[in-house]
């Protein structure tokens, strides 16, 4: 089963506003993904009650993986996703977030 691991960028980790964006995008991989820490369990990315008990803050490693045609292309979608600061992201209102609160005319 393929697998990638990185470490968490975001400031607050995968809590709140990183986790939502990350668990949208896990959402729409094609094969399901799962995420875990060190020797863990693994839990659903799309889950986000499950990325949240991970506990994962700022610098975490953690591990993803799938299985099945296009996994390697979500696992190296998400990893990339995990190795920028989703906190700043978000808060500029960047596509990926799902926010359709803010928004440049």
């Amino acid at each position: 089963m393929p697998e990638r691991t990185v470490a968490v960028v975001s400031r607050s980790g995968l809590h709140a506003r990183p986790a939502k964006i990350f668990v949208e995008a896990a959402a729409r991989q094609a094969v399901p993904v799962r995420i875990r820490v060190g020797d863990g369990k693994a839990v659903p990315a799309n889950s986000m009650l499950g990325v949240l008990t991970l506990g994962a803050g700022h610098g975490t490693e953690v591990t993803l993986e799938a299985d099945g045609p296009g996994a390697e292309e979500a696992l190296a979608s998400l990893a990339d996703l995990l190795s920028r600061d989703l906190d700043a992201e978000g808060a500029e209102g960047a596509p990926d977030a799902g926010a359709g609160a803010a928004g440049a005319a």
